[in-house]
């Protein structure tokens, strides 16, 4: 799946944590906004800024590709005997609770 540049934003930026001199002076880690749908993806692993770049736009197509799925159509089930004569039950139950809280006629 190709993704049109006019429809990304790329930005590039230091990525943090240890890596010493060479990390802190070189942007290598990628940043990229999918406009129409508004995801974020980035990628700092490496320190060479095609690597990341190339990761970056792998995870931009993952999540436009799961975005886009199809879902599977949900079967409509039926409770089973055993637990439609369970919740009558508890029904049953609860009310005779209920009778019970009430005042008794002299």
């Amino acid at each position: 799946m190709e993704i049109p540049e006019k429809d990304m934003i790329i930005t590039t930026f230091r990525s943090s944590g240890p890596g010493g001199q060479k990390k802190n002076k070189t942007a290598s880690a990628v940043r990229i906004k999918h406009l129409p749908t508004g995801i974020i993806v980035t990628a700092v692993e490496s320190r060479s800024l095609v690597q990341n770049r190339q990761r970056a736009l792998e995870r931009l197509q993952e999540r436009l590709a799961f975005r886009n799925r199809r879902r599977k159509s949900r079967i409509p089930t039926r409770p089973g005997k055993a637990a439609v004569e369970r919740r009558l039950n508890q029904k049953i139950h609860r009310s005779e609770i209920k009778r019970s809280r009430s005042k008794i006629d002299e």
